[in-house]
């Protein structure tokens, strides 16, 4: 594996769960095979779980870990070709992904949408630059239209706590106080759509994904109706694919309460965190044993850990 954008850079998305919970129960089996190998994790947008679970998953693996912070720590970098440099920008991108992949075998990139233009956002600009110009395999740490590493492990955690060979999944839309991305659902519903689950998707009118990413995904306005039977549910904020980047008025009633559960299967309750306790999720929840967010969490190191020792074969 040369490249982890999507579930569409994966060969065998079995095997590749089943690598992860076996690296959980060994996480060390494999140092050798990073020894002397160095991964650049690059931050155009704050992060933690992504930033500490992927330099985790590296350590494993025996690689040394370079960390840049590109909004604090470098030069602010002009993405457009052919720009006349005489504004705020300091260095191109074709130099600077250039030059970090001379400094290091591995680069994950982290950057975020802008929520103004969806089809600069959806052209993945940013990303695809530092892949064509830095010349070494490039891991998403998160994109302006997807998370991946966030969906594996999301993964991850279905196939090990599942009770039943074909659970149902349920991603529902949840308020929220500002206009988030779609990466983290675009993400989660291409990955559940290629697995062997029962995938549904709720959301209030106006907030339907980009369909190339839900394709085979049950689709309702209804969130009691989803929740009914679930084994799993899926909680995040997204705002509208069209108008693209806005948030409707009202809809607060779709966050997430125990009574909510009572029709459900039992179901584990998910988020990939940071939540806004009693906006997106209540406290009733995340304090429950329905609440399985810190597991999941956790599985964040083995699934980069997975995606990490595929790359490090291949080099």
């Amino acid at each position: 594996m040369k490249l982890f954008s999507s579930v569409n850079d994966v060969t065998n998305i079995n095997e590749l769960v089943a690598e992860g919970l076996k690296l959980k129960q060994n996480p060390y089996t494999f140092q050798d095979l990073g020894k002397n190998k160095t991964i650049g994790l690059v931050f155009l947008n704050p992060s933690l779980r992504t930033r500490l679970s992927t330099q985790k998953a590296a350590l494993n693996l025996g690689m040394n870990v370079i960390v840049l912070n590109m909004d604090k720590e470098g030069w602010a970098l002009e993405l457009q070709d052919g720009a006349i440099m005489n504004g705020g920008s300091v260095e191109h991108i074709k130099e600077a992904a250039a030059v970090m992949g001379e400094y290091c075998d591995i680069i994950g990139i982290r950057s975020f949408p802008g929520l103004k233009d969806r089809d600069e956002d959806y052209s993945e600009s940013i990303f695809n630059k530092f892949v064509k110009y830095c010349g070494v395999p490039v891991v998403s740490l998160e994109s302006a239209t997807r998370h991946p590493l966030q969906s594996l492990a999301d993964l991850i955690t279905i196939e090990e706590l599942k009770t039943k060979p074909r659970p149902k999944v349920v991603l529902t839309w949840a308020p929220h106080v500002k206009a988030l991305p779609q990466a983290v659902p675009n993400s989660f519903a291409e990955w559940m759509c290629k697995a062997d689950v029962d995938f549904v998707i709720a959301h209030p009118k106006g907030y339907e994904l980009n369909t190339d990413f839900t394709n085979g995904a049950t689709i309702t306005n209804n969130q009691d109706e989803a929740l009914q039977d679930a084994d799993f549910i899926y909680v995040k904020n997204w705002s509208a694919y069209e108008p693209y980047g806005q948030v409707l008025p009202g809809n607060e009633d779709w966050m997430l309460t125990l009574d909510k559960l009572h029709p459900t299967n039992d179901a584990k309750v998910m988020h990939c965190l940071p939540v806004r306790r009693n906006v997106e999720l209540s406290d009733e929840i995340l304090d429950s044993d329905s609440s399985i967010v810190i597991h999941e969490a956790g599985n964040r190191v083995w699934a980069a850990q997975a995606v990490l020792k595929q790359m490090l074969h291949n080099l």
